[in-house]
């Protein structure tokens, strides 16, 4: 066994970004039937235009910050927040002063197809000793605190 190192990030992302966006690069870094993980780079004024897809995705942004819209609401977010956008729901994201840079998770349709891929991957493993619970929880409020040269509309 060999450990497999995937590379993303500056000088390995493509420059045309994923169909439908401005402004935006990106590198697809696994995709397979359980899911598909990327990293996307968003410039200043950029944008992914509203679009739907029929995977749960989660929209985790590691730097910077932006918008994120999902069907008819809009939210600021700003590194160390993750967003779900539903199946088929039309969503969307852009930035105005600030860059940002986010991780993209879609999860296979059929949850039974994810477990599958994983315990293949990870090799036979005993069955948990307890049902493995759903996290339940929020965002915590985040204090507001404009800094020194904050752009006005942008995440803190």
């Amino acid at each position: 066994m060999s450990i497999e190192v995937r590379r993303f990030g500056v000088g390995h992302r493509r420059p045309d970004g994923p169909a439908g966006t401005v402004g935006i690069e990106g590198q697809v870094i696994e995709s397979r039937a359980s899911g598909l993980v990327a990293e996307l780079a968003f410039g200043r004024q950029a944008r992914i235009i509203p679009h739907s897809n029929p995977r749960t995705t989660l929209f985790l942004v590691i730097e910077g910050g932006g918008w994120v819209g999902v069907g008819d609401e809009r939210a600021r977010v700003a590194a160390g927040e993750a967003v779900v956008w539903p199946p088929d729901v039309l969503h969307a994201a852009w930035t105005e002063g600030v860059p940002m840079r986010a991780i993209v998770v879609e999860l296979a349709e059929d949850p039974k197809l994810l477990a599958f891929d994983l315990a293949e991957d990870l090799g036979p493993a005993d069955p948990p000793a307890r049902p493995i619970a759903r996290g339940v929880g929020s965002l915590a409020p985040r204090p507001r605190r404009p800094g020194p040269g904050a752009l006005e509309g942008e995440p803190d």
